[in-house]
């Protein structure tokens, strides 16, 4: 006997499908968008900049928010298909999209400071001449676009991974511009052209704390791990507290997308809970103790009911 919860997320019918309130809503879309478009239009400042200047910060920023622009793009993208309702061959939807899309963000950006740190080296030996004023316009230009941004992000930055990526693209673009300002500021006043190489090596430094980050949560979940917030040792010991629960084995946990989280038991119940019908009251204390007793809400959960004597055909699991 097994079970496993009729409601998605947020209530709506079926595994994976979300409600407005969901990782998919339409605000999310709606975020991504804006944010979208704008960083667009900040590229294209920043390409013109960079031609104009010779700056190797602006140069930096430049293509940290070439990929950015594309990140978001995919980030767009995914929030649309998070809507698409499960069909029978995706019977969770669409809902890994969003963590492949923080993924290939993340890669993208380890090759860009990589990218930086060869140009770096080349012009440590061929310094170009920044002009300071003119980098310091386009900072500006910058780092206003990016805090609108970062503003229309900020409200559902929570909500999903992708979201989340997201925001952090535009965070990291932001904390870009700042540096492109300071470089600015020392090359106008003082003349140190040093700065613009230093500046250009802070972002790339700040880059790559961040893409490893993004790319061990969303490795976590493709891998299927245990999701952080549970210790499966603790879930094991609740289920076997539950009355006529005799043992419990086949015990597994992950996470599918943002909010939805599965778990999936073989559970043995006393012997006579199947000849006085027992079964399905234990069931729904198992359902009722795996979407109330943890950290997380595991509503997906589905339990294999099973007599003491069913481990007879499954040696591989009871050796």
């Amino acid at each position: 006997m097994s079970g496993g919860h009729a409601h998605g997320i947020g209530g709506a019918d079926g595994p994976g499908q979300s409600d407005a309130s969901g990782p998919a809503d339409a605000s999310a879309t709606i975020r991504v968008a804006v944010a979208f478009g704008i960083t667009a239009a900040l590229l294209v400042a920043q390409v013109i900049g960079s031609i104009l200047t010779g700056s190797l910060a602006l140069l930096v920023d430049t293509v940290h928010m070439l990929t950015d622009v594309a990140g978001l793009g995919v980030a767009l993208v995914a929030q649309r298909l998070l809507r698409r309702p499960p069909t029978g061959r995706r019977t969770w939807g669409l809902v890994r999209v969003e963590v492949l899309a923080a993924a290939a963000q993340a890669a993208a950006l380890l090759i860009v400071a990589l990218v930086v740190v060869i140009e770096g080296v080349r012009r440590l030996g061929e310094p170009t001449e920044v002009p300071g004023p003119l980098l310091l316009a386009f900072g500006v230009v910058g780092l206003v676009g990016n805090l609108v941004s970062l503003a229309v992000l900020a409200g559902g930055r929570g909500s999903s991974l992708n979201l989340r990526a997201a925001f952090l693209e535009v965070l990291n673009d932001a904390i870009g511009s700042v540096a492109v300002i300071a470089a600015a500021v020392a090359i106008w006043l003082w003349g140190f052209q040093q700065a613009d190489l230093i500046a250009s090596a802070l972002v790339a430094a700040l880059i790559v704390p961040r893409s490893i980050a993004l790319l061990r949560a969303s490795g976590r979940i493709l891998l299927e791990s245990v999701p952080a917030e549970l210790d499966l040792d603790d879930v094991r010991a609740h289920l076997l507290e539950i009355e006529h629960v005799v043992s419990v084995h086949d015990l597994h946990a992950s996470t599918l997308g943002t909010g939805l989280h599965q778990l999936t038991a073989h559970v043995v119940v006393e012997e006579r809970c199947f000849a006085d019908g027992h079964a399905p009251r234990v069931l729904d204390a198992l359902q009722e103790c795996a979407a109330e007793h943890f950290p997380l809400a595991l509503e997906h959960a589905t339990f294999q009911l099973e007599p003491p004597g069913h481990a007879d055909h499954e040696p591989h699991l009871h050796a």
